[in-house]
């Protein structure tokens, strides 16, 4: 079972889309527009086989040092076979290539994300000058980092988590 991680195309965002959706249903994954898909294709990397989707996983930039891992979806049929490790593997190769040192996610996988050396954070992770501008970031990702109290309803359950590359 053979299959390879490369960086997303346009034609791939229905594809994402797609797998997006049972995970929106059951309320494990915020929906998103295809429009801001579209206009974040650039951050993504997707898995295929025989050129069908099985997972996909986004880098988001957030400050000078620091991304988010986001959008890390591995179709059911394909769990436990190394596809979200080698997405997360070239997520985080993609961000020391824009020199980075800081990886953070919002997940549900505690265990998954403890393996590939990620540990759970508390409120402060950042010096106050840059909480102080990241605030005015219109991104509902950076809110969940900051762990803003208008995000929480959608945080719940979720562990706040960051690597050190």
């Amino acid at each position: 079972m053979s299959y390879t991680v490369r960086p997303a195309r346009s034609a791939d965002i229905l594809g994402i889309h797609h797998l997006l959706a049972p995970l929106v249903d059951r309320r494990i994954l915020l929906g998103k527009d295809l429009a801001v898909l579209y206009g974040a294709v650039q951050e993504f990397f997707v898995a295929e086989q025989d050129g069908q989707l099985i997972g996909c996983g986004a880098l988001h930039v957030m400050w000078e040092d620091l991304g988010e891992v986001r959008t890390l979806i591995v179709r059911d049929d394909w769990l436990r076979h190394g596809v979200g490790r080698a997405i997360v593997e070239r997520l985080e190769e993609r961000a020391e290539e824009l020199g980075l040192t800081r990886l953070f996610c919002l997940t549900f996988e505690v265990d998954f994300f403890t393996r590939r050396g990620f540990e759970p954070i508390g409120e402060q992770v950042v010096d106050p000058d840059v909480y102080s501008q990241l605030l005015r970031s219109p991104d509902e990702g950076v809110a969940e980092f900051l762990d803003l109290a208008h995000v929480k309803p959608n945080t719940l359950g979720n562990t706040r988590m960051l690597k050190s590359l």
